[in-house]
């Protein structure tokens, strides 16, 4: 077997390796959202209960990113993912035999700690594999799974749960894992960061200022936005994360340096990521419920109508990546993102107590190609806006600032269908409804005009190499797009 052929090989196993971890990790965000009423009949618990069997995935999960890619850059990026690979797969055997509510939850926290070690080394594992001429399109499949598993949690839980029951939830995870591992030890190879010490302090900071934020976002709808504990989560994490700010500026080896954010194309990519989650997921959480709940379709029914939207990324992320690769990422992310708010706008126009599917369809569909649009070259801008020993880093930021822009968004939008509305009638949903997904909308469009700000490439010349990566114009393995400070 030729070199050529052997490396043609492993980019294709990094590719399905990385692309079903990161599935497994996204879908488990929503995939419990449909599954909630039978857990309650089964295990029992109150509203709040339920409420931390979503949160307590989300929660781990966001706060832990980065501590999870910073592992990976000292100690081996193929090793820690393989830890964290077989500590979801075994928290998720023991989410699926929780005997109570309680168990549930502490199996759930741990499944997020799996994924945050796993989750941000997929990008760099796969990188490191595929040959620079032919990211865009792995990023582009890698994005397109990524994107169908967080938009299809709603449908696969629900048909899971309606047709065979709410553990296969988590026990769909186990086969997956158990068949990945020893793939992922015999087909990917080993690659290291900067190789410098972990930054404690840093992950301190940033692990807990999260955990704050995010707690008080999540709670904050259930409770009471003045809680003493949800103010001080709020505030804590907020003081923390300015912690971490002052502590990436001023450290010699700090775990996110602060410096990266000179960068316009990474800043400008980090803040249409946060915004895009915190519309995307906020809006999922509404409609798939007044699906159900307003014009009575089965967890089953909704998510089937919901697929020119959710399995969209499939078939229009591959052709992003390729065509992000022509002509750069960010006219490419900035219509994505435009049109993504133009379908959320147009499924606010038309939400009614009575609204045929016909009506929603354009509204689906441009949704599910802005959506599609944006996923396979966001990736790619935030891999090669940093050194390649940065882009554990990289990877790992990006993908915190995604979920907490998920959690966000779904406080923000249920705050505001709270005080619009409710779930006395279909009308009361309806009044909630329209001026949530119109939020929903504007932050979506407000991403857009981030990716504006990351700085345009020209297409490399033919003869360039990865030696041109630092002049801004090769094809290497971690272009740099422009100077900090650019």
């Amino acid at each position: 077997m030729s070199e050529q052929t052997a490396r043609r090989g492993g980019a294709v196993w990094a590719l399905v390796i990385t692309s079903v971890a990161g599935f497994m990790a996204a879908l488990d965000n929503l995939v419990v959202t449909t599954a909630l009423p039978s857990i309650r009949e089964d295990l029992g618990g109150g509203l709040g209960d339920l409420e931390w069997t979503v949160s307590a995935y989300t929660l781990t999960f966001a706060v832990l990113l980065m501590f999870g890619a910073a592992l990976g850059d000292r100690f081996g990026r193929r090793r820690m993912f393989i830890a964290g690979l077989t500590v979801f797969t075994v928290a998720s055997a023991a989410a699926a035999m929780a005997p109570g509510i309680g168990s549930l939850i502490a199996a759930r926290a741990v499944q997020g700690v799996g994924a945050a070690v796993m989750m941000p080394l997929t990008l760099t594992l796969l990188t490191a594999a595929v040959p620079a001429a032919k990211r865009g399109m792995a990023y582009g499949i890698w994005g397109a799974v990524n994107g169908l598993a967080v938009a299809s949690g709603p449908l696969i839980g629900g048909s899971l749960t309606e047709h065979v029951s709410w553990h296969w939830i988590f026990w769909l995870n186990v086969p997956l894992g158990l068949a990945l591992l020893p793939l992922a030890r015999l087909r990917l190879a080993e690659s290291y960061g900067t190789g410098a010490p972990l930054d404690f302090p840093g992950t301190l900071l940033a692990s807990g200022g999260l955990f704050g934020l995010v707690y008080g976002l999540v709670r904050g709808p259930a409770d009471g936005w003045t809680s003493p504990l949800v103010l001080t989560g709020l505030f804590a994490g907020a003081v923390l994360l300015v912690g971490f700010v002052l502590h990436g500026l001023r450290a010699k080896n700090p775990m996110l340096p602060m410096r990266l954010f000179r960068s316009r194309a990474f800043a400008g990519i980090n803040a249409a990521s946060l915004l895009m989650f915190l519309g995307m997921f906020g809006s999922i959480f509404l409609l798939s419920q007044y699906m159900q709940g307003v014009l009575g379709y089965s967890p089953t029914e909704a998510g089937l109508r919901m697929l020119p939207w959710t399995g969209m990324p499939m078939l229009v992320a591959p052709i992003a990546g390729i065509l992000s690769d022509r002509v750069g990422g960010r006219p490419v992310v900035a219509a994505g993102l435009f049109l993504q708010a133009a379908g959320l706008g147009w499924m606010a126009a038309v939400a009614t107590v009575d609204a045929s599917y016909a009506v929603q369809l354009p509204g689906l569909i441009v949704s599910g190609i802005g959506m599609a649009l944006f996923f396979a070259p966001a990736s790619n801008l935030v891999m090669s806006s940093v050194r390649v020993q940065e882009q554990g880093i990289a990877s790992g930021a990006n993908n915190a600032l995604r979920e907490v822009g998920g959690a966000l968004g779904i406080a923000i939008m249920a705050s505001i269908f709270s005080a619009q509305g409710g779930y006395e009638s279909g009308q009361a949903f309806v009044d909630g409804l329209r001026p949530a997904l119109v939020t929903g909308a504007a932050v979506v469009a407000l991403a857009g005009f981030a990716a504006l700000l990351i700085p345009a490439r020209r297409p490399a010349p033919p003869a360039a190499t990865d030696s041109g990566a630092a002049s801004g114009t090769g094809s290497g393995a971690a272009p740099v797009l422009e100077p900090a400070g650019r």
